[in-house]
Protein backbone atom coordinates (compact mmCIF):
# COMPACT_ATOMS: atom_id res chain seq x y z
CA UNK A 1 0.00 0.00 0.00
CA UNK A 2 1.37 3.63 -1.30
CA UNK A 3 2.13 6.12 1.88
CA UNK A 4 0.35 8.90 1.25
CA UNK A 5 2.38 10.98 3.49
CA UNK A 6 5.28 13.86 2.37
CA UNK A 7 7.29 14.21 5.01
CA UNK A 8 8.53 18.48 4.98
CA UNK A 9 12.00 18.51 5.11
CA UNK A 10 13.33 22.37 4.72
CA UNK A 11 15.59 24.51 5.47
CA UNK A 12 15.97 27.74 6.57
CA UNK A 13 14.54 30.53 4.03
CA UNK A 14 12.30 27.54 2.59
CA UNK A 15 11.00 26.58 5.89
CA UNK A 16 10.34 30.41 6.11
CA UNK A 17 8.37 30.53 2.98
CA UNK A 18 6.95 27.49 3.34
CA UNK A 19 5.33 28.29 6.88
CA UNK A 20 4.54 32.24 5.27
CA UNK A 21 2.00 30.50 2.56
CA UNK A 22 0.71 28.18 4.95
CA UNK A 23 -0.20 30.67 7.14
CA UNK A 24 -2.02 32.53 4.17
CA UNK A 25 -3.68 30.26 2.64
CA UNK A 26 -5.30 29.04 5.75
CA UNK A 27 -6.43 32.36 7.00
CA UNK A 28 -7.79 33.28 3.75
CA UNK A 29 -10.01 29.70 3.76
CA UNK A 30 -11.34 30.39 6.91
CA UNK A 31 -12.21 33.84 6.40
CA UNK A 32 -13.67 32.70 2.71
CA UNK A 33 -15.22 30.21 4.64
CA UNK A 34 -17.16 32.94 7.24
CA UNK A 35 -17.84 34.68 4.09
CA UNK A 36 -20.23 31.60 3.01
CA UNK A 37 -21.57 31.38 6.01
CA UNK A 38 -22.53 35.40 6.60
CA UNK A 39 -20.51 35.73 9.69
CA UNK A 40 -19.91 39.71 10.50
CA UNK A 41 -16.54 41.41 9.56
CA UNK A 42 -14.69 41.62 12.69
CA UNK A 43 -15.41 38.22 13.85
CA UNK A 44 -14.82 37.03 10.24
CA UNK A 45 -10.80 38.47 10.68
CA UNK A 46 -11.19 36.86 14.34
CA UNK A 47 -12.02 33.50 13.28
CA UNK A 48 -9.75 33.50 10.14
CA UNK A 49 -6.89 34.17 12.75
CA UNK A 50 -8.56 31.10 14.58
CA UNK A 51 -7.82 29.00 11.33
CA UNK A 52 -4.78 30.21 10.94
CA UNK A 53 -2.95 29.15 14.60
CA UNK A 54 -4.82 25.95 14.57
CA UNK A 55 -3.36 25.31 10.44
CA UNK A 56 -0.17 26.23 11.67
CA UNK A 57 0.02 24.14 15.02
CA UNK A 58 -1.16 21.02 12.72
CA UNK A 59 1.17 21.65 10.04
CA UNK A 60 3.59 21.58 12.89
CA UNK A 61 3.11 18.76 14.43
CA UNK A 62 2.58 16.31 11.41
CA UNK A 63 5.80 17.30 10.41
CA UNK A 64 7.48 16.84 13.77
CA UNK A 65 5.58 13.58 15.15
CA UNK A 66 4.43 12.51 11.77
CA UNK A 67 0.82 11.51 13.55
CA UNK A 68 -1.94 13.20 12.00
CA UNK A 69 -4.27 12.25 14.69
CA UNK A 70 -2.98 14.12 17.41
CA UNK A 71 -1.93 16.67 15.20
CA UNK A 72 -5.89 17.51 14.70
CA UNK A 73 -7.13 16.58 18.05
CA UNK A 74 -4.72 19.46 19.57
CA UNK A 75 -5.54 22.08 16.89
CA UNK A 76 -9.18 21.76 17.25
CA UNK A 77 -8.51 21.72 20.79
CA UNK A 78 -6.85 24.95 20.24
CA UNK A 79 -9.99 26.35 18.01
CA UNK A 80 -12.21 25.60 21.09
CA UNK A 81 -10.12 27.23 23.44
CA UNK A 82 -9.15 30.74 21.15
CA UNK A 83 -13.43 30.55 20.31
CA UNK A 84 -14.49 31.11 24.02
CA UNK A 85 -11.37 33.44 24.85
CA UNK A 86 -12.55 35.54 21.90
CA UNK A 87 -16.12 35.00 22.24
CA UNK A 88 -15.85 36.43 25.84
CA UNK A 89 -13.71 39.74 24.74
CA UNK A 90 -15.61 40.51 21.75
CA UNK A 91 -18.88 39.11 22.87
CA UNK A 92 -20.05 36.96 20.25
CA UNK A 93 -21.15 33.58 20.21
CA UNK A 94 -18.61 31.05 19.96
CA UNK A 95 -19.81 29.24 17.15
CA UNK A 96 -19.26 31.90 15.17
CA UNK A 97 -15.26 31.33 15.79
CA UNK A 98 -15.13 27.66 15.89
CA UNK A 99 -17.46 26.66 12.93
CA UNK A 100 -14.81 29.01 10.46
CA UNK A 101 -11.89 27.97 12.44
CA UNK A 102 -12.13 24.03 11.69
CA UNK A 103 -12.31 24.06 7.86
CA UNK A 104 -8.42 23.89 7.44
CA UNK A 105 -8.60 20.56 9.65
CA UNK A 106 -11.43 19.24 7.69
CA UNK A 107 -10.25 16.05 5.75
CA UNK A 108 -12.56 17.23 2.74
CA UNK A 109 -9.30 16.29 0.24
CA UNK A 110 -9.11 12.33 2.22
CA UNK A 111 -12.83 12.38 1.41
CA UNK A 112 -12.42 13.53 -2.06
CA UNK A 113 -9.70 10.74 -2.69
CA UNK A 114 -12.32 8.06 -0.95
CA UNK A 115 -14.98 8.70 -3.61
CA UNK A 116 -12.54 8.75 -6.20
CA UNK A 117 -10.79 5.08 -5.34
CA UNK A 118 -14.33 3.68 -4.40
CA UNK A 119 -15.86 4.92 -8.40
CA UNK A 120 -12.68 3.08 -9.93
CA UNK A 121 -12.95 -0.04 -8.03
CA UNK A 122 -10.07 0.24 -5.62
CA UNK A 123 -11.67 -0.52 -2.71
CA UNK A 124 -9.49 -1.71 -0.30
CA UNK A 125 -7.49 1.78 -0.54
CA UNK A 126 -11.57 3.26 -0.35
CA UNK A 127 -11.81 1.75 2.89
CA UNK A 128 -8.03 2.70 4.26
CA UNK A 129 -8.13 5.88 3.74
CA UNK A 130 -12.14 6.37 4.63
CA UNK A 131 -11.50 4.89 8.47
CA UNK A 132 -8.60 7.47 8.41
CA UNK A 133 -10.54 10.39 7.40
CA UNK A 134 -13.35 9.05 9.99
CA UNK A 135 -10.59 8.90 12.33
CA UNK A 136 -9.64 12.70 11.66
CA UNK A 137 -13.05 13.46 12.19
CA UNK A 138 -13.47 12.00 15.44
CA UNK A 139 -10.37 13.90 16.26
CA UNK A 140 -11.57 17.43 15.48
CA UNK A 141 -14.78 16.07 17.44
CA UNK A 142 -12.33 15.06 20.68
CA UNK A 143 -10.76 17.92 20.32
CA UNK A 144 -13.59 20.49 20.81
CA UNK A 145 -15.46 18.48 22.95
CA UNK A 146 -12.10 18.01 25.49
CA UNK A 147 -11.93 21.95 25.14
CA UNK A 148 -15.72 22.53 26.14
CA UNK A 149 -15.13 20.24 29.60
CA UNK A 150 -12.21 22.13 30.33
CA UNK A 151 -13.32 25.28 29.65
CA UNK A 152 -16.83 24.38 32.16
CA UNK A 153 -14.58 22.95 34.62
CA UNK A 154 -12.53 25.92 35.27
CA UNK A 155 -15.57 28.02 35.27
CA UNK A 156 -17.44 25.97 37.63
CA UNK A 157 -13.95 25.89 39.98
CA UNK A 158 -14.10 30.29 39.27
CA UNK A 159 -17.69 30.46 40.43
CA UNK A 160 -16.56 28.28 43.72
CA UNK A 161 -13.93 30.49 45.04
CA UNK A 162 -15.67 33.55 43.80
CA UNK A 163 -18.79 32.30 46.47
CA UNK A 164 -15.98 31.70 49.06
CA UNK A 165 -14.55 34.75 49.24
CA UNK A 166 -17.73 36.61 49.31
CA UNK A 167 -18.40 34.80 52.22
Amino acid sequence: MRQFRTRIRVKGMQLFITVLIQSITSFLATASFGIIYNIPRRPLIQGGLIGMVAWMIYFALVAWRENDFLATMTASFVIAILSQIFARIYKNPVTLYSVSGIIPLVPGGLTYTVMRHAASDQYEMAIHLGEKALVLSGAIAMGLIFAEVLYQAVNRYRHKLKKKSVR
